[in-house]
């Protein structure tokens, strides 16, 4: 079995949604986040993005990923770029475009992209690209764009800002799921998790990348997430309940007028997050 890499550049139908006020609010403390822009609703969390515009992206995974293989899905890469700051009661438009697809030994890797505007003002407000990974399909050809880079600099481990850490709770990937509206049920049931290798529940790659960001917010953008204009992580490996996230942020330079940052995260002596990247304005 392959993926199509005939529906590559097909560009789906928008959709709409509102940047909801209150399950932004609910994302923030489904995340263990209790940063005030988010608390007083005058921003949504970084990650939260990904919330409204899933409609939009899912037109593509479902009509790429055969619907056998969704239980082999797990989330690969995700890289947002925040042209302008999540406003809770904003309208998004989003449009998604099959992207791309990269066929290795253990399965492959499709690519979407979306970009979301702001109804009122036209303006695009987030483009991202969500990377998913389907276990064991190793047929097929690869092809499409390649997609923006976000590998880890090693020089820079000399250059370390600092390390953050969040606890993940027992009943974080069922609260999670009711804030995120993911209730993939490898994040749920242990039976279902086991049935397709897993050990047990694991936590949402989204969720950890949202713990990720409590890194960055507080240790690169001096606490105001409207500072932050990328954030891209690849997930290495699955997170558990009862465990923590910590994060580690090192200095990368200069990125579009501000400053960027390369990061990391582990969890319970793994290496859970690599090729981190952020970028913060000045």
């Amino acid at each position: 079995m392959a993926l199509p890499v005939q529906k590559l550049g097909t560009v789906y139908d928008e959709r709409r949604a509102v940047i909801d006020p209150d399950r932004a609010k609910a994302y923030a403390a489904a995340t263990n986040d209790d940063n005030p822009a988010y608390l007083s609703g005058r921003l949504a969390p970084l990650v939260f993005g990904v919330v409204p515009v899933w409609e939009a992206m899912s037109l593509a995974v479902m009509d790429v990923v055969p619907a056998d293989a969704l239980l082999m899905v797990v989330h690969g890469e995700q890289d947002m770029h925040f042209l302008e700051p999540l406003v809770p009661g904003a309208t998004l438009v989003t449009r998604a475009e099959a992207y791309n697809i990269r066929v290795g030994s253990s399965g492959s890797r499709f690519a979407v992209k979306s970009t979301s505007r702001d109804a009122d003002s036209d303006y695009v407000v987030l483009e991202q690209y969500a990377t998913m990974f389907v276990r064991g399909m190793s047929d097929g050809e690869s092809g499409g764009p390649d997609l923006p880079d976000h590998s880890f600099p090693e020089a820079v481990r000399s250059d370390e800002v600092g390390s953050f850490g969040v606890h993940v709770d027992k009943d974080q990937t069922y609260r999670y799921a009711d804030a995120s509206g993911d209730p993939m049920p490898i994040h749920l049931d242990e039976n279902v998790a086991r049935s397709v290798g897993l050990p047990g529940i694991i936590a949402h790659g989204l969720c950890t990348m949202a713990m990720t960001s409590q890194a960055v917010v507080k240790l690169a953008a001096g606490g105001d997430p409207a500072r932050v204009r990328r954030l891209a992580v690849r997930f290495a490996k699955p997170v558990f309940p009862g465990n923590d996230v910590v994060t580690t942020i090192y200095e990368a330079g200069s990125a579009n007028g501000g400053r960027a940052y390369a990061f990391e995260a582990e969890s319970a002596g793994a290496q859970v997050i690599v090729n981190g990247r952020a970028e913060v304005s000045l």
